[in-house]
């Protein structure tokens, strides 16, 4: 069987909603998070997944069973969000009153994880699901998932700030003409 990896981003949470920067805190979904779980699990009833990992986080793992693929999860620590460090809870307009130019995808967060670090992190888990065969779920989070998707077709780090993520979405990352070499994106947060 072909490897199709079907990433998923959690549901809503208070801070996604508020635009704060959640990375390693542990919140809970929304109740509106807890539908948009439940709404990508029809979309997924009808694929047999092989291998479903989850991040260790409770937003993702809530999404992960509300979507009907808990029973089988396994729970994987490079699938966490991006650490922020000194800038957890914070908004962009906070961060930008004191480093107005700053960029995540470039910069990195102090007292958290820099581009390096969660790329090392992201090729990791690529190179582990690269010996999978078949149809693999990943439920993660907004900032990974776009470092997953940039570092899968061989970009750098910088380009997920142009790969968004919204909540309970799903992108597919595949092999073109089923051609290891040809890393793609099939589909992107739909």
């Amino acid at each position: 069987m072909t490897l199709r990896i079907y990433l998923m981003r959690h549901g809503e949470t208070e801070w996604a909603l508020s635009g704060r920067h959640t990375g390693r805190v542990d919140i809970p979904l929304t109740a509106n998070g807890e539908d948009e779980a439940r709404q990508l699990g029809e979309r997924l009833r009808s694929i047999p997944f092989q291998h479903v990992l989850v991040s260790p986080l409770k937003r993702a793992r809530q999404t992960c069973e509300l979507a009907g693929c808990g029973e089988n999860a396994d729970v994987d620590a490079d699938l966490a969000e991006w650490d922020n460090g000194d800038y957890e809870g914070q908004t962009h307009a906070d961060v930008f009153k004191h480093r107005p130019d700053w960029n995540l995808f470039r910069d990195g967060s102090p007292g958290g994880e820099m581009p390096n670090e969660i790329s090392e992190r992201a090729d990791r888990l690529i190179d582990r699901l690269k010996k999978l065969d078949g149809n693999v779920a990943l439920f993660s989070h907004s900032h990974f998932g776009r470092v997953l998707g940039a570092r899968w077709i061989g970009s750098p780090v910088q380009m997920g700030q142009h790969l968004i993520l919204n909540t309970a979405s799903l992108s597919v990352l595949c092999y073109q003409h089923e051609n290891m070499n040809l890393p793609a994106i099939e589909t992107w947060n739909s």
